[in-house]
Order: structure tokens, then C-alpha cells, then sequence
């Protein structure tokens, strides 16, 4: 893993302590917006203030549970980066309708119960990587910054409560988003590192003077004890066999979310990233399924990865896994520290929308890159392109999937689960009649360049191949066979044969004649200019260092050469 130039403390370096620190606050201030998913839960349940405050409390504590499990530096649980929960919306559906049927205690019970299946899909992640090709990844990414920046622009403008936004709404949001891409554009050391942090203390202040913070947010803050340990009278834990189908909907949409976030991460922290590393989402599965168990045990709700995190590590270029212990340690102060807790959940709404747009623009530029990072034919076009249209269908027209039944209203919880369902379902269905080996004959009289390069253009499209990895392949095909029929005393055709999964391309050209010498020391100057075996020789020398690893054999007459690409 080699750290890309843009990132200043990369996954594994040691920030100073103020930096690691200040950076964890900035996270901390981020997530603490969607504690109002527990909050909204505790209230259906009817709990008491006091116990109210007990679900905060625990939530926080699981939070910081799930940060630390994600960013372990080895093993198997953890995605072994800087790669925060938060409480999602996937399980907020279904908590809510089970909070009706049987009260908080089923709610718990079902939560549990999700974590446990997302456990089990993690141990199986491996034999599903074939139908998470690195575009899909990159499509859950892009989608995950549309759903983010929507979130933002809902909370900028007030959409959905009693009142819309009113212009000092809007001015608060311009002055606090302009803050954090100002220092972060303009600016060098401190303030571009904590551009958010110093923003959103901007946007708090000014929304404060414009008397956006009401007196019931202070009260609020007022109201809370200075210190208190949780207590756990609420806690009870129960199953139903009715709820089970939306939280196993819920488990199964929320690890493609965690999926699509911990490879962001990846991909910002290793400037040769090519495609998700597997044992990594396995991990990081893993760490969310337990995460999801505790949040049951400990009476909260459950959980997912967070993006606005990720892209937050992204804007302000500190990634390191130690920031995480410093977001774990935070909560887990802020867990006894309710009046902190309640000036946290008091944030401005047009802050929280513009911290969250901020994020949303890294996220949504990492996915684009993702996606267009491999070649594309007509059905990944159209795989991505119409799913795209089917997640956003769902935030443009919400009434059309308002009658949806309940079991399966965590499909429709969001333009992001929606969408990257689609994008699986679809690329499964244009799998079909895909060949993942291909074969082209080449006439020794009509070898022509051209139809070889265009034969590796189509199957690198069908394949969602690298395209750096097809230009090479095109290189040694052409070249090969150019020498072939040239230098060789070829009968009959030649027989070119392609073979590609999602991590080798293999080439195997087999012909008629002497075998191709593929010398691994380049001929000398005199020895290309004197003769054509020494520009044979050359030739050769180029086809071995274009590839990642070549053979030359000769049976009955007949000779093969393999050139293998990792992809």
C-alpha cells in the first residue's frame, strides 16, 4: 500500500496528538447528528426522560465500540481503517414498525438478530465476489454521495418540518459550507486539517446569533446532569418470527453500504489501488454484524458505516486509523457526559446540512472514479445508468413507493439500498451469456493489427477490465503475432485464445512453428542492428516486460506462448 500524494497522515502514519485528537471532534461532531435515529425510537417506545437519556448514553458507547472494531491494524474483525459507525436508516424502518408490534424489547432482540446474520454474510463475502465487480463498487460509492448530499440539502433547507427554511437558514449553511472549502482550498497546515471542525464552530455561532439555536436547545443542554452513568432498566430483549424478514432485509442492505464505504477507503489511502481487497469488506462486515449484536445488547439501534466520515478523512487528508481511538475514547467520555451530548444533538440544522454537502462532494467524486476506472460495454452501461435512475426515482417520486408493504419497506428506505439492489440484481441478470474465455483465429496472410486491437477492446468492455491492463494486453498480442509471422516459418493459423476473472487476464497464443524466444536480457545495440534475430530477440525481451509473467512451450510440433496480466 503506498499513500497517495494528496494524503497527509495516511491509514498507518502517527499524527501529532492535538491532530489526532481535534480530527476525532471534527467525526465526533458529524455523527452525533444521527443520534436523533435512537432518540426517535426511545420516544415510540414511550421511554421516560431518564431512560431516554440511558439510550443516548449506550448508543454513544456503541458507537465508539463500532469505531474502534473497524479500524484494528490486523485480524480478522475490522476493515483496519478510519471508518466510523453511525445509526442508519436501513434499521430504522423496521425498529420502528417493531417498536409497535411488541415494544423496545423486541426492537433489541431484532437488532441482535440482524447482527447476527450480517456475521454470517461476512464469512461468505469471498464466494460472492464475482457479483461485486469493481464498477458495482464504485456505483454504491457514487450513490452513496447522492444520498449524503441529499441528506444535506434536507436538513439546508428545512424540508420535511413544521417550518421551511427561512433565508437566515441559507445564510447560515453558505457562510458555514464557504468556511470548510475555503480553508480547505485555500489554506495550508491547521486550518485546511480541520477546515470542518473550524467550520461548523462558525456555523454554531453565527446560527446562534441569528437565533437559529433556540431556547429550548439551551434549556435542553441545561437541563442535562453534568455527569451520570447510564443506567440499564430498559433494557429486555425479545423475538418475533413476523419481524424477522425487514431486519434480514436490513442486515443484508446494510453491509453493501459498508461495503461501498471501506472501499473508499482503500482506495484514498493506496495510490495503486485496482480493486477492493476482500479480506478487508469481510472484515469490515464482520465489525458492523458484532457492532449490530452489542447495539442489541446494550439497548440501542442498529448501525451502519459512515460515509460522511469517510469523505470528511478525504476532505481534510487525515486518514490515519489512530484518529479512530480518539472518536472510540470521545464517545465514550461523552457517554457520562450528557450536557456535552445534548449540545451535540442541539447542532443547527443548516450546519449539520452543510457539513454533510461538504463530505457528499468527495464522495461522490471518489465513486465517478471507481466506475470509470474500468472499460464498460452495453450491459454495465446500462446496468449502472438504469439503476442510477431507479434509486433516484425514489427521492424525486417518494408517494409512488409510499405503498410499499411494510416487510419490505427497507428495500425502498433510500435511494442508496434501492439503487445498488437494482445494480446487483441487474448485473447478475447480463452475467448471463458472458464468456469469460474468448477465441479469435488470425490468418498468417490477414494478420491485421487493427482486428486483434479491436477484439481486446470488445472483451476488456464485456469483462469490466482495467483499461491499463487491455492497452498492455493489446501491446504483446499484436507485437507477438507481428513477430510471428514475420520471423517464423508459420503453417497455418494462429490460434489466440483470452481467459479473464476479476484478478488474472490470461493470453495464450498457439500456432504451428519454432517457438517465440522470450529472453529476459535485452540484445545488445550491435546485435539489433546486425541481424534480424537480434530484432527478434529485442521483440521478445519487450513482450516479457509488458506482462506480468510469460511462458514458451513447444509440443509436437505446435507452440504456445502465455502472457499473464494480474488484474
Amino acid at each position: 500500500m503506498r499513500k497517495p500524494v494528496g494524503i497527509i497522515y495516511g491509514v498507518n502514519d502517527v499524527p501529532p496528538v492535538g491532530v489526532t485528537l481535534l480530527s476525532g471532534l471534527q467525526h465526533v461532531g458529524i455523527i452525533s447528528i444521527i443520534l436523533v435515529f435512537p432518540l426517535l425510537v426511545a420516544r415510540e417506545a414511550g421511554l421516560s426522560r431518564d431512560r431516554t437519556l440511558d439510550v443516548l448514553s449506550l448508543s454513544m458507547l456503541v458507537l465508539g465500540i463500532g469505531t474502534i472494531l473497524q479500524a484494528l491494524p490486523r485480524g480478522a474483525v475490522g476493515a483496519h481503517f478510519l471508518c466510523p459507525p453511525v445509526f442508519t436508516a436501513a434499521y430504522l424502518s423496521p425498529s420502528m414498525l417493531a417498536v409497535k408490534t411488541g415494544g423496545l424489547s423486541l426492537v433489541l432482540g431484532m437488532t441482535a438478530f440482524g447482527g447476527l446474520v450480517e456475521v454470517a454474510l461476512s464469512r461468505a463475502l469471498h464466494r460472492l465476489r464475482p457479483y461485486f465487480p469493481s464498477e458495482i463498487s464504485g456505483f454504491v460509492v457514487l450513490m452513496i454521495g447522492v444520498a449524503v448530499g441529499s441528506l444535506g440539502l434536507r436538513n439546508v433547507l428545512a424540508l420535511g418540518t413544521a417550518e421551511p427554511a427561512s433565508g437566515l437558514h441559507l445564510t447560515v449553511a453558505t457562510i458555514t459550507v464557504g468556511t470548510m472549502v475555503g480553508l480547505n482550498v485555500w489554506t495550508q497546515g491547521a486550518p485546511r486539517l480541520f477546515c470542518a471542525l473550524i467550520g461548523m464552530g462558525i456555523g454554531y455561532v453565527v446560527a446562534a446569533g441569528a437565533g437559529i439555536v433556540t431556547a429550548a436547545d439551551l434549556a435542553a443542554v441545561q437541563a442535562a446532569p453534568p455527569l451520570r452513568v447510564p443506567g440499564v432498566a430498559h433494557l429486555g430483549w425479545s423475538f418475533d418470527v413476523g419481524s424477522a424478514i425487514p431486519f434480514v432485509v436490513a442486515a443484508l442492505a446494510t453491509p453493501i453500504r459498508t461495503m461501498g464505504d471501506i472501499t473508499i477507503c482503500q482506495k484514498m489511502n493506496d495510490a495503486e489501488w485496482v480493486r477492493p481487497n476482500m479480506r478487508s469488506l469481510s472484515g469490515g462486515v464482520l465489525a458492523n454484524g458484532l457492532t449490530n449484536i452489542g447495539a442489541g445488547v446494550l439497548g440501542t439501534v442498529g448501525v451502519s458505516t459512515y460515509t460522511s466520515s469517510v469523505g470528511l478523512s478525504g476532505a481534510t487528508r487525515v486518514t490515519s486509523r489512530l484518529v479512530a481511538y480518539a472518536i472510540g475514547g470521545t464517545f465514550f467520555l461523552l457517554a457520562f457526559l450528557p450536557k456535552l451530548s445534548a449540545f451535540l444533538v442541539s447542532m443547527p440544522r443548516p450546519v449539520v446540512g452543510a457539513a454533510l454537502l461538504f463530505s457528499a462532494t468527495f464522495i461522490f467524486v471518489n465513486g465517478l472514479q471507481i466506475i470509470t476506472s474500468r472499460m464498460l460495454d452495453a450491459r454495465r452501461v446500462f446496468a449502472i445508468g438504469l439503476s442510477f435512475m431507479v434509486g433516484i426515482a425514489l427521492d424525486l417520486y417518494p408517494a409512488f413507493f409510499a405503498g410499499v408493504p411494510p416487510a419490505f419497506q427497507p428495500l425502498v428506505s433510500s435511494s442508496l439500498v434501492l439503487g445498488t439492489l437494482s445494480a446487483l440484481l441487474l448485473n447478475l441478470l447480463f452475467r448471463l451469456g458472458t464468456r469469460r474465455t474468448q477465441r479469435l483465429l488470425v490468418d498468417r496472410e490477414q494478420s491485421d493489427p487493427t482486428k486483434i486491437e479491436e477484439f481486446m477492446e470488445a472483451q476488456g468492455a464485456a469483462w469490466g477490465a482495467r483499461r491499463d491492463v487491455i492497452d498492455r494486453a493489446k501491446f504483446n498480442l499484436t507485437q507477438s503475432v507481428e513477430t510471428i509471422v514475420e520471423g517464423y516459418a508459420l503453417q497455418g493459423a494462429l490460434e489466440i485464445e483470452a481467459s479473464f476473472d476479476e484478478f488474472n487476464l490470461d493470453l495464450r497464443v498457439s500456432y504451428a512453428g519454432a517457438p517465440l524466444e522470450l529472453p529476459d536480457r535485452r540484445p545488445s545495440n550491435e546485435e539489433i542492428i546486425e541481424s534480424e534475430e537480434g530484432q527478434r530477440r529485442l521483440a521478445g525481451f519487450l513482450l516479457r516486460r509488458y506482462a506480468d509473467r510469460v511462458q514458451a512451450t513447444h509440443k509436437a510440433g505446435r507452440s504456445t506462448i502465455l502472457f499473464h496480466f494480474d488484474h
